[in-house]
Protein backbone atom coordinates (compact mmCIF):
# COMPACT_ATOMS: atom_id res chain seq x y z
CA UNK A 1 0.00 0.00 0.00
CA UNK A 2 1.57 3.40 -0.96
CA UNK A 3 2.05 6.26 1.83
CA UNK A 4 -0.85 8.39 0.22
CA UNK A 5 -3.33 5.44 0.61
CA UNK A 6 -1.88 4.80 4.27
CA UNK A 7 -2.51 8.51 4.89
CA UNK A 8 -6.07 8.37 3.78
CA UNK A 9 -6.88 4.80 6.02
CA UNK A 10 -6.24 6.85 9.35
CA UNK A 11 -7.41 10.50 8.64
CA UNK A 12 -10.65 9.83 10.36
CA UNK A 13 -9.54 9.22 13.82
CA UNK A 14 -11.72 6.26 14.56
CA UNK A 15 -11.64 4.04 11.29
CA UNK A 16 -13.87 1.22 13.00
CA UNK A 17 -16.45 4.20 13.92
CA UNK A 18 -16.30 6.21 9.99
CA UNK A 19 -16.86 2.43 8.54
CA UNK A 20 -20.11 1.89 10.73
CA UNK A 21 -21.47 5.22 9.58
CA UNK A 22 -20.87 4.89 5.75
CA UNK A 23 -22.37 1.44 6.06
CA UNK A 24 -25.17 2.85 7.33
CA UNK A 25 -25.58 5.45 4.67
CA UNK A 26 -25.28 2.85 2.22
CA UNK A 27 -27.75 0.10 3.54
CA UNK A 28 -30.63 3.77 4.18
CA UNK A 29 -29.85 4.35 0.44
CA UNK A 30 -29.44 0.92 -1.41
CA UNK A 31 -30.39 -1.97 0.90
CA UNK A 32 -27.90 -4.83 2.68
CA UNK A 33 -27.31 -5.33 -1.11
CA UNK A 34 -25.78 -2.36 -1.87
CA UNK A 35 -22.91 -2.72 0.76
CA UNK A 36 -19.82 -4.22 -0.05
CA UNK A 37 -16.55 -3.64 1.68
CA UNK A 38 -14.66 -1.69 -0.69
CA UNK A 39 -18.30 0.81 -1.40
CA UNK A 40 -17.90 1.46 2.32
CA UNK A 41 -14.11 1.72 1.94
CA UNK A 42 -14.72 4.62 -1.00
CA UNK A 43 -17.51 6.50 0.98
CA UNK A 44 -15.57 6.62 4.43
CA UNK A 45 -12.37 7.90 1.90
CA UNK A 46 -10.29 5.26 2.93
CA UNK A 47 -8.44 2.61 0.98
CA UNK A 48 -10.19 -0.03 -0.36
CA UNK A 49 -8.11 -2.86 2.20
CA UNK A 50 -8.97 -0.38 5.21
CA UNK A 51 -12.09 -2.10 6.39
CA UNK A 52 -10.02 -5.47 6.83
CA UNK A 53 -8.56 -4.13 9.80
CA UNK A 54 -12.13 -4.16 11.78
CA UNK A 55 -13.80 -6.80 9.38
CA UNK A 56 -13.00 -9.99 8.47
CA UNK A 57 -15.81 -10.21 6.09
CA UNK A 58 -18.66 -8.15 4.30
CA UNK A 59 -21.35 -10.92 7.18
CA UNK A 60 -18.57 -9.14 9.82
CA UNK A 61 -19.60 -5.99 9.18
CA UNK A 62 -23.36 -6.42 8.96
CA UNK A 63 -23.26 -8.19 12.25
CA UNK A 64 -21.26 -5.23 13.65
CA UNK A 65 -24.10 -2.86 11.99
CA UNK A 66 -26.62 -5.47 13.65
CA UNK A 67 -25.13 -4.99 16.96
CA UNK A 68 -24.58 -1.24 16.75
CA UNK A 69 -28.64 -1.21 16.24
CA UNK A 70 -29.53 -3.09 18.99
CA UNK A 71 -27.21 -1.30 21.26
CA UNK A 72 -28.97 2.55 19.92
CA UNK A 73 -32.81 1.06 20.26
CA UNK A 74 -31.58 -0.02 24.14
CA UNK A 75 -30.48 3.40 25.04
CA UNK A 76 -33.51 4.66 23.48
CA UNK A 77 -35.95 1.78 25.25
CA UNK A 78 -34.02 3.34 28.62
CA UNK A 79 -34.46 6.80 28.33
CA UNK A 80 -38.51 6.37 26.94
CA UNK A 81 -39.09 3.88 30.16
CA UNK A 82 -37.46 5.70 32.72
CA UNK A 83 -39.22 6.65 35.67
CA UNK A 84 -42.71 5.27 34.07
CA UNK A 85 -45.33 2.69 36.43
CA UNK A 86 -44.93 -0.27 35.30
CA UNK A 87 -47.99 -0.70 32.30
CA UNK A 88 -46.83 2.65 31.08
CA UNK A 89 -43.54 1.76 31.03
CA UNK A 90 -44.13 -1.39 28.73
CA UNK A 91 -46.23 0.70 26.51
CA UNK A 92 -43.80 3.45 25.81
CA UNK A 93 -41.04 0.33 25.15
CA UNK A 94 -43.08 -0.73 22.62
CA UNK A 95 -44.10 2.50 20.95
CA UNK A 96 -39.73 3.06 21.00
CA UNK A 97 -39.21 -0.04 19.43
CA UNK A 98 -42.05 0.14 16.85
CA UNK A 99 -40.72 3.97 16.37
CA UNK A 100 -37.12 2.97 15.47
CA UNK A 101 -38.36 0.15 12.98
CA UNK A 102 -39.98 3.16 11.38
CA UNK A 103 -37.16 5.46 11.41
CA UNK A 104 -34.28 3.12 11.17
CA UNK A 105 -36.08 0.64 8.47
CA UNK A 106 -32.92 -0.97 6.65
CA UNK A 107 -31.23 -1.66 9.98
CA UNK A 108 -34.03 -2.78 12.21
CA UNK A 109 -34.34 -5.45 9.02
CA UNK A 110 -30.99 -6.05 9.00
CA UNK A 111 -30.89 -6.88 13.17
CA UNK A 112 -33.52 -9.61 12.51
CA UNK A 113 -32.20 -11.12 9.06
CA UNK A 114 -31.70 -14.68 9.15
CA UNK A 115 -29.00 -14.49 6.83
CA UNK A 116 -26.46 -13.38 9.43
CA UNK A 117 -24.85 -16.20 11.18
CA UNK A 118 -25.80 -15.04 14.80
CA UNK A 119 -23.89 -17.70 16.39
CA UNK A 120 -20.19 -16.29 14.75
CA UNK A 121 -21.05 -13.40 16.44
CA UNK A 122 -21.57 -13.33 20.64
CA UNK A 123 -21.25 -9.42 20.93
CA UNK A 124 -24.50 -9.47 18.15
CA UNK A 125 -26.46 -11.93 20.74
CA UNK A 126 -25.39 -10.32 23.81
CA UNK A 127 -26.70 -6.87 22.36
CA UNK A 128 -30.34 -8.52 21.15
CA UNK A 129 -29.71 -10.81 24.92
CA UNK A 130 -29.93 -6.98 26.80
CA UNK A 131 -32.11 -5.42 24.49
CA UNK A 132 -34.97 -8.81 25.22
CA UNK A 133 -34.34 -8.45 28.67
CA UNK A 134 -35.06 -4.81 29.30
CA UNK A 135 -38.62 -6.41 27.62
CA UNK A 136 -38.53 -8.53 30.08
CA UNK A 137 -37.83 -6.58 33.02
CA UNK A 138 -40.52 -4.35 32.22
CA UNK A 139 -43.12 -7.23 31.83
CA UNK A 140 -42.09 -8.90 35.19
CA UNK A 141 -42.58 -5.59 37.12
CA UNK A 142 -46.52 -6.27 36.07
CA UNK A 143 -45.91 -9.41 38.17
CA UNK A 144 -47.87 -11.69 35.39
CA UNK A 145 -47.60 -15.28 35.75
CA UNK A 146 -45.56 -16.37 33.25
CA UNK A 147 -43.22 -13.57 32.32
CA UNK A 148 -41.57 -15.82 29.67
CA UNK A 149 -45.13 -16.00 27.83
CA UNK A 150 -45.72 -12.90 28.64
CA UNK A 151 -42.51 -10.92 27.31
CA UNK A 152 -42.76 -13.02 23.85
CA UNK A 153 -46.28 -11.52 23.58
CA UNK A 154 -45.07 -8.54 23.94
CA UNK A 155 -42.16 -8.62 21.90
CA UNK A 156 -44.37 -10.45 19.01
CA UNK A 157 -46.78 -7.57 19.18
CA UNK A 158 -44.40 -4.98 18.86
CA UNK A 159 -42.34 -6.19 16.46
CA UNK A 160 -45.39 -7.70 14.50
CA UNK A 161 -46.94 -4.10 14.32
CA UNK A 162 -43.49 -2.87 12.93
CA UNK A 163 -43.18 -5.04 10.29
CA UNK A 164 -46.86 -4.83 9.21
CA UNK A 165 -46.68 -0.81 9.06
CA UNK A 166 -42.93 -1.55 7.29
CA UNK A 167 -44.85 -4.03 4.60
CA UNK A 168 -47.70 -1.54 4.30
CA UNK A 169 -50.24 -3.66 4.85
CA UNK A 170 -51.91 -2.27 8.11
CA UNK A 171 -55.56 0.03 7.02
CA UNK A 172 -55.78 3.53 8.63
CA UNK A 173 -51.71 3.39 8.62
CA UNK A 174 -51.81 7.01 7.35
CA UNK A 175 -51.00 8.09 11.34
CA UNK A 176 -48.85 5.66 12.81
CA UNK A 177 -48.17 7.47 16.33
CA UNK A 178 -51.58 7.41 17.31
CA UNK A 179 -52.49 3.75 15.94
CA UNK A 180 -48.46 2.82 17.96
CA UNK A 181 -50.16 4.62 20.34
CA UNK A 182 -53.48 3.07 20.91
CA UNK A 183 -52.16 -0.57 19.95
CA UNK A 184 -49.29 -0.33 22.60
CA UNK A 185 -51.22 1.16 25.63
CA UNK A 186 -53.78 -1.35 25.38
CA UNK A 187 -51.84 -4.12 25.10
CA UNK A 188 -49.78 -3.07 27.83
CA UNK A 189 -52.68 -2.24 30.11
CA UNK A 190 -54.34 -5.56 29.91
CA UNK A 191 -51.51 -7.42 30.73
CA UNK A 192 -51.10 -5.20 33.53
CA UNK A 193 -54.90 -5.84 34.65
CA UNK A 194 -53.98 -9.49 34.46
CA UNK A 195 -51.35 -8.92 37.62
Amino acid sequence: MSTSEEGRSYHHGDLRAALLRAALELLAERGEAGISLREVARRAEVSHNAPYRHFADREALLAALAEQGFSELLVRMQDAAGGLAAAQRLAALGRCYVAYALEQRGLFRLMFASALERGRYPQLQESAARLHGQLELAVAALKVPDTAIASLSAWSLVHGLSQLLLDGQVPGGENPEALIEQVTRTFAEGLGGRG
